[in-house]
């Protein structure tokens, strides 16, 4: 009889995207500091922030001076964020407005963003989205 037939190979799995790997350490936490991609004002020390995957639409990245009206719906999907369960832990963060029940989370000194946000239904986490903000 012939050979058994080995086993297609399996796709290598999906690991964090490229930036993602040298950006958490082994216990899931942030290992530099979170800085917003603007003005370089630090958001986050080293450690404050777990790594976490989760399918969140924020609006499209504006500038305070552009932000008109309520904004075009436009925005992007993303899903990888750091999550911070305490808001003290963040060195320098602003919060909009109630959007519903959401606040979004944006820059305090220049005011860029979103960033991330935060869910008034849940007191204990706010999401800081990694391809929104630097790190160093």
């Amino acid at each position: 009889p012939p050979p058994p037939a080995s086993p297609p190979a399996s796709p290598p799995c999906p690991a964090a995207a490229p930036g993602s790997a040298q950006l958490v350490c082994a216990q899931g936490r942030n290992l530099k500091a979170v800085l917003c991609q603007r003005c370089g004002s630090r958001v986050l020390l080293p450690g404050a922030a777990t790594f976490a995957r989760r399918e969140i639409q924020l609006p499209a990245m504006r500038k305070k001076a552009a932000s008109g009206g309520g904004g075009d719906g436009a925005g992007d999907v993303l899903r990888e964020h750091w999550l911070v369960r305490d808001m003290f832990s963040f060195e320098n963060v602003g919060f909009t407005r109630d959007v519903g029940n959401v606040k979004f989370l944006v820059c305090a000194d220049c005011e860029a963003g979103p960033i991330g946000w935060h869910c008034l239904d849940d007191k204990d986490s706010f999401y800081v989205a990694l391809e929104r903000v630097a790190h160093e």
